[in-house]
This record gives C-alpha cells, sequence and structure tokens, in this order.
C-alpha cells in the first residue's frame, strides 16, 4: 500500500475549519482500506504574517517540495491588504511550482436549487482551464509618484508563446478526454491587440494536432452571457489569467453556490506537487460559525486522488458527496439550509466508512 505524502495548509479564515474537514474525509477513506496518508500541517496565513511579517517563510517552498500534493484553504485576512496574503502565499506556491494549469469543474450536483431557471444538471456540465502562471497576474508593474498628483500606476499583462501554447494544448487534450470533444477559447482580441491576438493565433495553430476536438472562440464578455443563456452549448473553456477567474465565479453560482467549487493547480509535468483547494476564499463573516460549506473542500479531495491516480477512491468520494447534496436536510447555509460544517463532514465520512445510506429529511 503506498503512502501519500499530503501537506495541508489552512490559511485563513473557514480555511482552518474545511480543511480539517477535508483531512477527517481522506483518513475516513483510508480506514475505508486501500490508501494511507501522512500529513504535515503548515500555519501559514494572516496570523503567521502578524508573526513574521510574512505569510509564509522564505523557505517554504523546499518544505512542501517532496510532497505528493498540498490542500489549501484560503489566503486572506481582513486585516492585511488582500494582495499581499495573495501574492505572500497562494500565487507564491502556485507560481513556485509552476502550477500552470488551474482546473475548476462546474456542475449541478443532484438536490441543489441551481438559480437557472430551464437548465438541467446535463446541460451545465463544464470544466473551466485558467492559465495560472502568467496573463494578468504575472506581477509585473509598479507605481511612481506616490500620493502626488501626478501619482502613476501599472500592471502590465505578460503572455509568453511557451505559455500560451501549453495551456491551450492542455485545454485541448483534456477537451478531448471528455465525452463531447468540445472547446471553447475565450478572448479578448477585439480589444486587446497584442497578446490576445497572439492568444487567438496560437489557438488555431495547436487546434490543428486535435482534429477530433470542434472548438469554437469567443470574447469574454459575450461567454458571460453564454453561460447565462446558452449552458448546454459549452463543455470545456479556457481562458487567460484573469478571464477565467471571473469566469468561474460565475459558473460556481449558476451551479448553486460558490461552497461546492473546487480547484486544482496543476503542474501537468509533475515536477512539483499540484495544489487543491475550494474556491470560496476566507469568508470572515461566517468564520467560527460552523457554517462553511465543506463541500468545495471535498470535491478538490476528488480531484487530488484523480491526480495521484486512485480513481476508485475519486468515485467513491464523489458518489458520497452527491448523496449528502441530494439530502436537503445536509445543506448548508449557502444552500438555503441549517446544515453544520461539522454535520455534513459526519455523513460523508459515515458513507464512506459504513456504507450507511444518507437518508433525506
Amino acid at each position: 500500500m503506498k503512502t501519500y505524502r499530503i501537506a495541508t495548509i489552512p490559511g485563513d479564515g473557514i480555511g482552518k475549519e474545511v480543511i480539517p474537514a477535508g483531512q477527517r474525509i481522506m483518513q475516513a477513506l483510508a480506514q475505508a482500506g486501500g490508501l494511507h496518508f501522512e500529513f504535515q500541517n503548515f500555519d501559514w496565513g494572516g496570523d503567521y504574517y502578524r508573526q513574521h511579517g510574512v505569510m509564509m517563510p522564505a523557505d517554504g517552498l523546499d518544505a512542501l517540495r517532496d510532497k505528493d500534493a498540498i490542500l489549501f484553504g484560503s489566503a486572506g485576512d481582513p486585516d492585511i491588504a488582500d494582495h499581499i496574503t495573495l501574492w505572500g502565499l497562494r500565487l507564491k506556491i502556485c507560481q513556485g511550482f509552476d502550477q500552470y494549469a488551474n482546473v475548476r469543474p462546474t456542475r449541478i450536483l443532484p438536490g441543489i436549487d441551481a438559480p437557472l431557471k430551464r437548465c438541467t444538471p446535463e446541460q451545465l456540465n463544464w470544466v473551466i482551464v485558467r492559465e495560472n502562471s502568467e496573463g494578468e497576474y504575472s506581477g509585473v508593474g509598479g507605481r511612481v509618484h506616490q500620493g502626488h498628483p501626478i501619482e502613476a500606476a501599472t500592471d502590465v499583462s505578460i503572455m509568453t508563446r511557451a505559455g500560451v501554447e501549453r495551456i491551450l494544448r492542455f485545454a485541448f487534450k483534456l477537451a478531448q478526454s471528455r465525452p463531447r470533444k468540445l472547446l471553447t477559447v475565450v478572448t479578448k482580441s477585439n480589444a486587446q491587440r497584442h497578446a490576445m491576438v497572439m492568444w487567438d493565433e496560437i489557438a488555431l495553430q495547436v487546434s490543428r494536432e486535435f482534429p477530433d476536438v470542434t472548438w469554437d472562440k469567443e470574447l469574454v464578455d459575450a461567454a458571460t452571457a453564454r453561460m447565462v443563456n446558452k449552458p448546454a452549448s459549452l463543455d470545456t473553456i479556457v481562458a487567460t489569467n484573469l478571464h477565467a477567474d471571473i469566469l468561474s465565479d460565475l459558473a460556481a453560482a449558476l451551479a448553486g453556490s460558490l461552497g461546492i467549487a473546487p480547484t486544482g493547480n496543476i503542474d501537468p509535468e509533475r515536477r512539483y506537487p499540484s495544489m487543491f483547494e475550494p474556491i470560496h476564499g476566507s469568508a470572515f463573516d461566517i468564520m467560527g460559525k460552523g457554517l462553511a460549506n465543506p463541500v468545495g473542500t471535498f470535491w478538490s479531495v476528488v480531484m487530488l486522488l484523480e491526480h495521484l491516480g486512485e480513481h476508485d477512491a475519486a468515485a467513491r468520494l464523489m458518489q458520497a458527496i452527491e448523496q449528502v447534496t441530494a439530502t436537503p436536510a445536509l445543506h448548508t447555509r449557502d444552500l438555503g439550509g441549517n446544515a453544520t460544517t461539522d454535520a455534513v463532514t459526519e455523513a460523508v465520512c459515515a458513507l464512506l466508512t459504513a456504507g450507511k445510506q444518507v437518508k433525506a429529511a
């Protein structure tokens, strides 16, 4: 039996509640047999920053390097500027380990009342691929003459041929692996005259390697309308760092809640550990109240297991998640219910360890 070394980084806010819940789920899977996990927890985040002046230590990446995967909670603290928390922790790991493919599956899970009328679960079943290493989040820019009327600030979006080629090739391969073999390439080349034009040109070039994939191009603003009005016309979507960040939050909301949405920050070449996280953020307004929806974390664990090649365990966990979301009594507040984080976690654990059927209220 292989032992998987998992780093857990709860981070800030409700990350401190949902990541321990995710660890409990993985321990329940191990108890059911066939898996073994060794966890190492890292207390990096806002509290660490208050003590040390940094979100994570300078040699933090070295501490993570030998892990098989990372389970991450959130980065964000109301007392610390957002650019410090994000760049000091999450993006430091993503860029440091070149996790260039951010993968965000979205679908309407059983029992969830999604806001789109006349949209069935079969019609909203997407995977959004987000370029995760450059583009609008390259971190290049600066400020001059601060505090003066002539103050200026720049953030430079940088796209490289290598970066664009690899994310588009990843997206085409992913689309090729899905039943519909359908890809939508999101762009804004009508207004962004250089980098996005290159993005379009490379998409056309890469598409020739995948003749069995049907693909189209959509401007990002039109893509938002299409997600609402014609959800069934979409399947796999690829977009730049910023565009996909926004589109994936819209997708999660259309599927019912940000609380159920997972993410994988993937290094497809497996040179470094990949990192898996719910997309809901730190949500300090409900921190410590036991109200956080852990489903986004559990689904992220599904992605983690799939990345490790443990497909049977991933399928068992996904089935348990779906049985729980199909039970109205186990809906958390974001889904219109009153269930607690612990109640949802206990229900999923019960299904994994004892094969118990969760009964609807």
